[in-house]
């Protein structure tokens, strides 16, 4: 005789039958943003129950379709068409007239904007070149360090010209001072210049070859940038050490770090790396949001490389993000580097309108470690031990 559902098994599949029939008419599935335990309560009082796999089901095809961390690798799907082919996935033909509107903007575009923004390009590049070196031959003093502020703001604002940057700065009061530290979300390498557009920082970073690595050598002539080689990156302690030694001095500019150790496409904010926040000194938080209506700021760098990718901004119609400084932040005497990061990012989410997530930026080209699947595992455990389902199996059991 079949046994008759029970009511944990009827929510179950009233769950189902609802995400299908929403799934017939948007074409979305729905996704229900509540912890384990509260879904699992809901659908099962006490005790343990077959049906609960269900939800590690459900997660697992949530997952499988749309997670909510690649998703934070690929650029951000825009709800209206600005005129640009890349930022329209699920192209259709409308009307001739909008299709005669989209011509006229690629000419525009590649004819007009793209010479005009190469050539202010090659203008700021070289002239940062040329002036940092200058600057380098002079002995150290008040007037090396004013030219070298002066040459890195001028060609920074060349180059923002170059990108028909708008950029909107908010709270100048609160800007980063010497002897801090700055620490942003990463959409893109134009971070820098967006934010050196305003005031001059020490950057931290690998020590490139190619045109990079010309830029980074005549710079740290003129400014105390940290370059690191790709094995002392690798030595936590002495990287450390050095930028211990530049916060410690308090005529050096702030140094200026972006803790997620990778771009992420402006829609949240992911886990920030402790090692910025065990240095010391005072943390200067700086929330970018940049308006993806005129142009995708995003570097995706598994997908394009960086020529690839300044040829995708520079035929954009422009580059417009508003930089928020928020109040500083110092770490308090029984908190630890990870509490303090995360105090430090969630403060720049809710400025910034991003979202907060607590996943690895590492993930975008590395597996998910084994430990967050033990760590779930644990959370179900500790669960069914404090509703008593693990007493109640072993007592039927034993019965039996």
């Amino acid at each position: 005789m079949p046994k008759t559902p029970s009511a944990n098994g009827r929510q179950v599949f009233s769950y189902f039958q609802e995400s299908r029939a929403l799934w017939r008419l948007t074409g979305i599935i729905e996704r229900i943003e509540t912890s384990m335990e509260e879904e699992i309560a809901r659908l099962n009082e006490v005790n343990y129950e077959f049906s609960d796999i269900f939800y590690f089901c459900r997660k697992g095809f949530e997952a499988i379709v749309d997670d909510a961390v690649t998703q934070r690798f690929s650029s951000e799907e825009l709800l209206s068409w600005n005129l640009l082919t890349r930022t329209n996935v699920n192209f259709r033909y409308i009307s001739l007239r909008l299709t005669i509107v989209w011509v006229i903007g690629v000419v525009v575009r590649y004819c007009f904007l793209l010479p005009l923004r190469i050539t202010l390009a090659a203008i700021g590049i070289s002239s940062m070149i040329v002036g940092t070196t200058l600057v380098g031959q002079l002995p150290n003093s008040s007037v090396k360090n004013y030219l070298s502020e002066l040459v890195h703001l001028t060609c920074s604002r060349i180059l923002v010209r170059a990108l028909s940057g708008t950029i909107h700065y908010h709270n100048k009061e609160n800007r980063p001072k010497k002897g801090g530290i700055c620490v942003a979300n990463h959409t893109s390498p134009i971070d820098a210049i967006i934010l050196t557009n305003d005031g001059c920082y020490a950057m931290v970073g690998q020590v490139h070859g190619g045109l990079m690595g010309v830029i980074q050598r005549a710079t740290v002539k003129a400014c105390p940038h940290v370059w690191f080689e790709r094995s002392e990156i690798k030595d936590r302690h002495l990287v450390t050490k050095r930028l211990r030694e530049h916060v410690a001095d308090k005529s050096k500019l702030p140094i200026l770090i972006f803790p997620e150790g990778t771009c992420i496409n402006n829609t949240s904010v992911m886990m920030f790396k402790k090692g910025s926040f065990e240095i010391g000194g005072t943390i200067y938080p700086v929330a970018i949001k940049y308006d993806p209506q005129f142009g995708d700021a995003f570097w995706n760098s598994s997908k394009y490389n960086i020529v690839s990718y300044l040829l995708r901004i520079m035929t954009s119609w422009a580059i417009v993000c508003n930089v928020w400084y928020l109040p500083p932040m110092v770490r308090e005497e029984d908190e630890d580097a990870v509490h303090f990061a995360n105090r430090v990012r969630s403060a720049i989410a809710r400025q910034g309108g991003l979202t907060e997530l607590p996943w690895d930026g590492g993930l975008k080209r590395a597996k998910v470690k084994d430990t967050f699947r033990e760590e779930q595992q644990k959370n179900y455990s500790r669960m069914l031990v404090r509703n008593g389902s693990i007493g109640s199996l072993s007592a039927g059991t034993e019965s039996d």
